[in-house]
């Protein structure tokens, strides 16, 4: 029986997606999990695998072209098989919107009624009444004429060119996507924030100590992130409230601990995930941090790194940011925000002495968390900063 091989949605408010390449010809056996093609979508350049063993055929999939998520691009055969006559294209039934056009002028192009029932999906719909753009004026490109966000940022994009003399310079997909959601959160999470300097002797005392062990088994640096990583993970375990998640108004709460590591691309901010990692070792969430790290550089971040996170940490210490707010990645309840270690004068036990300080600001969704909730967790990952050996045995 054959099997289609759709435009898959890899992330939640996906309409198209971008064929990059296919890695298997026409006529081509396939086996379940071979690499298929290559599509890029608002995050990263991701692989689809075969769903199942056969032959590659009836490819309809155009490399460069945007298609509409759930559409047939190929077909997975058994030997011998025909491609499904479903696969030749048939002409669409006419819907009201096309039966309006043609029993109007015939001779040119028509704009669709003011109170036409063509489709439109609610990007699109957003963007156009963002950038001021009509939508009876609009030919949608997607299936049955749907308008699709695409259409909508084509037209943004070619009036811009013409009326504007100012350089524009276009999103691409990760920043546009970064836009939208982060004005999402900041405008309908209610966000609260607490702030905690520690003294970070010894972490980095640590890092030194178990640094050689972690290169050794790892082959991989360690670095203050990923003791970080590890001792926020296991705050959480001990803190489940804050490891939750805001959905239809109410709480969930994960039973898994996945932490997301902010991390900066050439395009914007992805945060991939380090999955389990309060029961991870400091030598397997390096490993993890780096294959992450090359992965969303090279644009190659695959659908399972991205899901699943239940609290993420920003560091921007190495950017020399002493501290910073966080905007929340919905559905989770909170961010940490990480700023450099500096040296200061502090007083010890009445004493003036010079230690090394950084920040830790937690943003916290308040309909998921009240302020006491947050400091006890805040005070519990300081301590556990304060005596990292005691929770990283």
């Amino acid at each position: 029986m054959a099997i289609s091989v759709v435009m898959p949605a890899l992330e939640m408010a996906q309409e198209t997606g971008k064929l990059v390449s296919w890695l298997k010809k026409e006529g081509d056996k396939v086996s379940k999990g071979d690499l298929l093609l290559e599509i890029e979508t608002d995050k990263a350049v991701m692989e689809v695998e075969a769903s199942a063993d056969g032959v590659l055929g009836g490819i309809t999939g155009e490399v460069g072209t945007d298609i509409p998520v759930g559409q047939t691009i190929a077909w997975i055969l058994n030997p011998g098989e025909d491609v499904p006559a479903e696969a030749i294209p048939q002409p669409r039934a006419a819907t009201p919107v096309t039966e309006a056009i043609q029993n109007s002028d015939e001779s040119s192009p028509q704009s669709l009624s003011a109170n036409s029932t063509a489709r439109v999906s609610p990007k699109a719909r957003r963007l156009a009444k963002e950038n001021g753009i009509d939508l009876t004026s609009v030919q949608g490109s997607g299936d049955g004429g749907e308008i699709l966000a695409s259409d909508i940022q084509a037209l943004v994009d070619g009036k811009d060119s013409h009326t504007s003399a100012v350089q524009h310079e276009s999103l691409s997909s990760i920043g546009r996507l970064m836009a939208e959601r982060t004005v999402q959160s900041w405008t309908t999470v209610p966000h609260f924030f607490l702030q905690r300097e520690v003294d970070a002797t010894a972490l980095n005392s640590l890092r030194a100590a178990r640094g050689a062990e972690v290169e050794q088994s790892s082959g991989v640096k360690l670095t203050h992130t990923d003791i970080l990583v590890a001792l926020v993970a296991r705050a959480l375990a001990r803190h489940p409230r804050v490891n939750a998640s805001w959905i239809e108004n109410g709480v969930r709460l994960n039973s898994d601990v996945n932490v997301s590591i902010a991390m900066a691309v050439e395009d914007g901010v992805v945060a991939p995930v380090v999955h389990n990692a309060n029961t991870a070792t400091l030598a397997e969430i390096a490993k993890q941090r780096r294959e992450l790290t090359d992965r969303a550089k090279a644009g190659r971040l695959r659908p399972t790194d991205f899901t699943g996170g239940t609290f993420t940490v920003s560091n921007l210490g190495m950017f020399h940011i002493d501290s910073f707010c966080a905007i929340i990645t919905p559905p989770q309840a909170a961010i940490l925000a990480v700023g450099q270690i500096v040296e200061r004068a502090v007083a010890v036990d009445g004493v003036i002495v010079v230690r090394p300080i950084f920040s830790l600001t937690i943003s916290c969704d308040h309909r998921v968390l009240d302020g006491a909730k947050a400091a006890t967790f805040l005070h519990d990952l300081a301590e556990s900063i304060r005596e990292p050996g005691l929770w990283l045995k």
